[in-house]
């Protein structure tokens, strides 16, 4: 797994480019304020250990949503931060469930739409904590 991690003032999307033949065909666009955003490349690797990274992607989230004094976290998929990557079906099934356990923590939790290129708009404070890139 791979998460960089950016505290954005404001992040801003809308779809693009369809990248996964299976997604369902939208038009879709969203902003959210004061939010940790969450970019997300799951690797083939971890879907043989899918309890662990999902846990740790889960601790890491709110472990930099808290650095950040933030309620509000987004889930990207991202799937550009490494040479291998995880199924589509189970990257979303992981997202989907880590967005269950975030809401369960009280936070609130958006996730960009899965299978599409977006145009994104957004803005980073210039602070340590405003970037974080782990690995796990």
């Amino acid at each position: 797994m791979k998460l960089l991690m950016i505290y954005t003032e404001h992040f801003a999307y809308r779809t693009a480019d369809k990248s996964l033949e299976a997604a369902p065909e939208i038009e879709d666009e969203g902003r959210v304020e004061h939010a940790l955003t969450g970019l997300i490349h799951a690797e083939a690797a971890d879907e043989d250990e899918a309890s662990r990274v999902e846990t740790k992607l889960v601790k890491n989230l709110k472990w930099a949503a808290r650095k950040n004094d933030t309620q509000r976290i987004i889930l990207h998929s991202f799937s550009h931060l490494a040479e291998t990557k995880a199924s589509a079906a189970f990257t979303k099934a992981m997202l989907d469930r880590a967005e269950e356990r975030l809401k369960g923590a009280g936070y609130e939790v958006s996730q960009t739409p899965f299978g599409y290129f977006l145009d994104l708009d957004l803005r980073a404070p210039g602070k340590s904590t405003a970037r974080i890139f782990v690995s796990f």
